[in-house]
């Protein structure tokens, strides 16, 4: 039986279910959010600054990837120890197109920015260019006892 036969053979309501189907699995299902800004769950997560892998933010102007609850990418949030020694955890997640590459530049005081189309963002996430109006996602922090810092939303 040819392609074209069967097609027809499934009548419109097969057709319809099958399409219903797949058009309803790829809406957008966050309520009108950003569906490519990774969610802190519950109480977000830690980060242990007195490890080895924290090292990059002894210094102003350092920063480090970490990884969040909930998997995007291997490393979904970017957190930085800006140039005025304050700490700023933001989405790795470009709110451009969802590319993983949002990277920390020390110009202008520090900004974030985008490596694929060159969105860039200031420290509050809002946008500096006209590459994308979407803000880039800024996660709270807490600095909790022991050095432990506390990302959350």
């Amino acid at each position: 039986m040819e392609r074209k036969e069967f097609l027809k053979t499934l009548g419109a309501g097969a057709a319809f279910a099958i399409t219903f189907s797949c058009l309803h699995g790829c809406s957008d299902k966050g309520g009108g959010e950003n569906p490519l800004i990774p969610e802190l769950p519950g109480e977000g997560f830690t980060v242990d600054l007195n490890a080895a892998s924290s090292a990059n933010l002894q210094n102003n102007g350092g920063f480090i990837f970490v990884k969040s609850k909930q998997t995007f990418t291997e490393n979904d949030v970017i957190v930085v120890r800006n140039l005025e020694g304050n700490i700023v955890a933001a989405s790795k997640i470009c709110s451009h197109e969802g590319n993983p590459n949002i990277d920390f530049f020390e110009e202008n005081g520090g900004i974030f920015e985008c490596d694929v189309h060159g969105a860039r963002f200031n420290q509050a996430g809002q946008p500096l260019n006209s590459v994308t109006t979407n803000p880039l996602k800024i996660f709270q922090t807490e600095l909790l006892p022991n050095n432990i810092l506390r990302i959350f939303e």
